[in-house]
């Protein structure tokens, strides 16, 4: 079958089709767009159902819908269970955009629109490639199921509880995701690792007033003398966290993803010029892939407290506060590294100040072994297509929800992403590169046909 010239042949029907998918605004953080939510959802299972998939739902949550379908005529062969998400990011701010978000427009063979790339172009692909098969074939090589929501960008609040219920329902051998990128044109990647995400936001307290720093200066605490001190405790100055226990559970490099992370061939110093800073900075003793795809960190997202206005205001502040974000790797618990952090701040206040903490997000990191044969035939799936085999790499942000499909359905997940790190996935004028949306639907063919 040559897929090629039915991709070709079809080319503007498919990009019609995913223009209508586009200019619905599916924004679920905005409750405003609960209509669009449910029109975005009601869309997809219907293009499903036209794909000649079977079993389409559509299951109500206490948030927006969770679309699931199968196609299971492949008996003794694996399954494979396709992720992705019709939900959207707020389009803020607007003026910024060249044209309005949803209204879909291709310029230099690239799709503008909100969602062209995050997720619903990439997810787009999955249908069109099943729907190529079944139709050229008669049948699919491999069993396929669906699972699609609608709460994504918010953090997948109802989806962890619907995959305990249905994990029966779900079961399968691998996880298919498409919401990533690729490293470059022409140079595909898969992720074998995901960072974990833990928050916190630390409170001093001092006095019970602002303090004239004249007449009091160098007699009582300041609140901001105080945070600065504790926060300025949590690094040695080789940049390694000084939080007792924070390390635990963090696995050693291994050789094969040193060398993975050697393969990149990362110029740091195009990237501190780029950035225009002196020097990089981070964990002594590993490069800044290393750092940022498989060591963990400590970032202080804010620190604010005292007089901020135009000008001098002699004052002492009774107050000051600071956010903080930890990526994880590994075996890190987060609620456990919450608590470690919480006892390093609690033994290094200052005398004569008060700690309060509050603590936020929680996430697993994701992890997964490179040598796994389904990730395997998914580099040689799109070394068949881009003539360049797919490089393993870890990324250092976080995608909750793949640690919780790994972990429920007892599968590896894949993440075969077609994206490009510069499509503005979140910004104004987010946009698909075509060539990518071409060379998708072959590799994902290739490699349902490989398994």
């Amino acid at each position: 079958m040559n897929y090629e010239t039915y991709f070709q042949n079809n080319r503007e029907r498919h990009l019609a089709e995913l223009k209508e998918w586009l200019a619905i605004p599916s924004i679920s953080a905005l409750s405003e767009h609960k209509p669009d939510m449910i029109r975005a959802a009601e869309w997809l299972a219907e293009k499903l159902k036209a794909a000649g998939l079977e079993h389409v739902e559509l299951h109500e949550t206490e948030g927006h819908p969770i679309v699931t379908a199968d196609y299971l005529h492949a008996p003794g062969k694996p399954t494979v269970l396709v992720y992705g998400h019709y939900d959207v990011q707020p389009v803020d701010p607007l003026n910024l955009w060249t044209t309005p978000p949803f209204e879909p427009d291709i310029r230099d063979g690239k799709l503008y629109a909100r969602g062209a790339t995050d997720d619903k172009g990439q997810l787009f692909l999955h249908i069109k490639a099943i729907e190529a098969i079944i139709k050229q074939e008669g049948s699919l090589p491999v069993n396929i199921k669906l699972c699609i929501e609608g709460e994504e960008e918010i953090s997948s609040p109802s989806l962890p509880s619907f995959l305990e219920a249905n994990k029966d329902k779900l079961a399968t051998d691998a996880v298919l995701i498409s919401d990533t990128s690729l490293l470059e044109p022409g140079k595909p990647a898969i992720s074998t690792g995901l960072r974990g995400l833990c928050s916190l936001e630390v409170s001093v307290f001092t006095a019970n007033t602002d303090l004239h720093s004249g007449t009091y200066g160098g007699g009582v605490p300041n609140a901001l003398h105080a945070i600065v001190s504790l926060l300025a405790s949590l690094h040695d100055e080789q940049g390694r966290v000084t939080v007792e226990g924070f390390y635990d559970g963090v696995p050693d490099i291994s050789p094969l993803m040193k060398e993975e992370f050697a393969k990149l061939n990362f110029n740091e110093e195009q990237l501190r010029n780029s950035l225009g800073l002196e020097t990089l900075y981070g964990e002594e003793g590993f490069s800044f892939v290393e750092r940022t795809g498989a060591r963990p960190t400590l970032e202080l997202n804010g620190v604010w407290g005292g007089f901020q206005g135009e000008g001098t205001k002699t004052v002492i502040p009774k107050e000051a506060h600071a956010k903080i974000t930890c990526r994880l790797v590994g075996d890190q618990d987060p609620a456990d590294v919450l608590e470690k952090i919480k006892a390093h701040l609690h033994k290094h206040i200052q005398p004569g100040a008060k700690l309060t903490l509050k603590d936020g997000e929680k996430a697993r990191a994701f992890n997964i072994d490179p040598s796994d044969r389904m990730l395997q035939l998914a580099a040689d799936a799109y070394e068949e297509v881009y003539g360049t085999r797919a490089l393993f790499t870890k990324d250092g942000g976080s995608i909750p929800i793949v640690e919780t499909f790994s972990r429920v359905l007892q599968a590896p997940a894949v993440m075969m992403g077609f994206g490009l790190p510069d499509e503005n996935l979140h910004a104004p004028n987010e946009h698909f590169n075509l060539e990518n949306f071409d060379k998708g639907l072959l590799t994902i063919v290739s490699y349902l046909k490989k398994l």
